[in-house]
């Protein structure tokens, strides 16, 4: 497999992380977001939404990491990211989701680009707005994950589609120094996870395209 990926991508980060955590080996492709290497050409033949993560399974080519990632619990079911019962597979997802489609599409380099130009806003502001909406997200996920998680895990005592989604976000939150203290339980598990090989990495520190 290979897996197009750029080091801080939060997104490619969830994939790469479920790929470690399966035993998958994959090579990295790193596109540089900075110079818009993935509005070029070159790319756009590869992932024509011209986007990171994507990932290349022989001829199979699959886009957004969500989709990515369920492809690999289908085809590499062990060890599984969803848990057994319909009812807690939705749960999970919808943590997950929370995170994916409410909070990370609106914080996206993209979308923080356009607030600077052709929006105008300065860095403050452009912060303000992130900060705004990891909190609005954090919040309720924050009570969610008080009743489900047993302190170093979100669901069942065991790594899931959840903690996945949650660890690249607690990277970009402390990138861009969002107050954190008021979310324990988030931070317990994602300080747990991290310390595990799969997690650790994963990480963009430990990328080969990492400054």
């Amino acid at each position: 497999m290979k897996l197009y990926t750029y080091y801080r991508s939060s997104a490619a980060y969830r994939v790469r992380i479920a790929l470690n955590l399966k035993g998958i080996a994959y090579e990295s492709v790193p596109v540089d977001l900075k110079p818009a290497a993935h509005r070029q050409p070159e790319y756009l033949a590869v992932n024509p939404q011209g986007l990171v993560p994507a990932l290349a399974d022989g001829t199979a080519l699959l886009g957004q990491s969500l989709a990515i990632i369920e492809y690999l619990e289908e085809t590499h079911p062990e060890p599984p990211l969803l848990p057994g019962s319909a009812l807690e597979r939705a749960r999970v997802r919808s943590f997950a989701l929370a995170i994916a489609c409410d909070l990370h599409p609106i914080n996206n380099l993209r979308v923080l680009n356009y607030l600077r130009a052709p929006l105008g806003h300065d860095e403050q502001a452009v912060n303000a707005w992130y900060r705004h909406w990891v909190a609005q997200v954090f919040t309720g996920l924050e009570a969610q994950a008080r009743q489900s998680s047993d302190g170093r895990y979100l669901f069942g005592g065991r790594v899931t589609l959840a903690d996945v989604c949650l660890v690249p976000q607690l990277f970009n939150a402390r990138r861009f120094e969002c107050d954190l203290a008021p979310y324990p339980t988030l931070t317990a598990v994602g300080a747990h996870l991290e310390s595990q090989p799969a997690f650790a990495r994963a990480a963009p520190a430990a990328q080969p395209d990492a400054p």
